[in-house]
């Protein structure tokens, strides 16, 4: 069973911070982006060090402050880390190179 993030007991009032956040992800063009996913990038990168006695504020300002650029770069990374593909099959060679 895996353990949640120190700062998930503050994740359903912080919620409007996240739908807002996810709002300027659309107006910029990325849809695809989740509350999941953004919850999970803040929780891995963002919150990596969790801080003693943090405040709700705080969680609310860090969320705000998530640039899309920085987001792009935690997925892609992650991406890369679930493929499923070899070098040595030339189908899946090819396929990755188009």
């Amino acid at each position: 069973m895996e353990i949640g993030h120190e700062y998930d007991y503050f994740r359903t009032a912080v919620k409007p911070a996240l739908e807002s956040k996810l709002d300027e992800f659309q107006l910029l063009g990325y849809k695809q982006v989740t509350e999941e996913g953004l919850w999970g990038f803040l929780a891995k990168k963002k919150w990596k060090k969790p801080k003693e006695n943090v405040r709700l504020f705080e969680i609310v300002e860090e969320i705000m402050e998530v640039k899309v650029s920085e987001y792009i770069h935690y997925a892609t990374i992650e991406a890369f880390k679930g493929a499923d593909f070899a070098f040595d099959n030339e189908e899946e060679r090819k396929e990755l190179l188009k």
